[in-house]
C-alpha cells in the first residue's frame, strides 16, 4: 500500500477500506534500537514488526520485517517525520 504524501481524507479512506475487509489478527512490535540526537531534537527508532490481518475470505495479509522510524522534537512533543517501509532481512 503506497499512499504518497499526506493528504487526511485520501488516507482515512485507505485505511477504513482495509479495516472493513480485514480483521487483525495480531500486531507485535518489538523496538530494537533507538538513539537520540546529541542536541536533543532528533531520533530515530529501529523497531521489528509482525502486523497480521485476515479478510473475509480467510486470507491472510501479513505485514512483517524492520523498519526505521525518524522523529523530530516540536517543542513539546516527538513527531514522526518518516518512516522506511519494511524490510525483511
Amino acid at each position: 500500500m503506497v499512499m504518497g504524501r499526506y493528504d487526511r481524507e485520501r488516507w482515512r479512506q485507505v485505511w477504513q477500506q482495509l479495516f472493513d475487509t480485514h480483521a487483525l489478527v495480531h500486531n507485535h512490535r518489538r523496538i530494537q534500537k533507538i538513539e537520540i540526537s546529541e542536541q536533543g531534537d532528533g531520533a530515530f527508532a529501529v523497531v521489528d514488526v509482525d502486523t497480521l490481518w485476515r479478510n473475509t475470505g480467510g486470507e491472510d495479509f501479513q505485514w512483517k520485517g524492520r523498519a526505521c522510524k525518524v522523529y523530530s522534537w516540536m517543542g513539546s512533543e516527538w513527531k514522526m517525520t518518516m518512516h522506511t517501509g519494511l524490510l525483511e532481512y
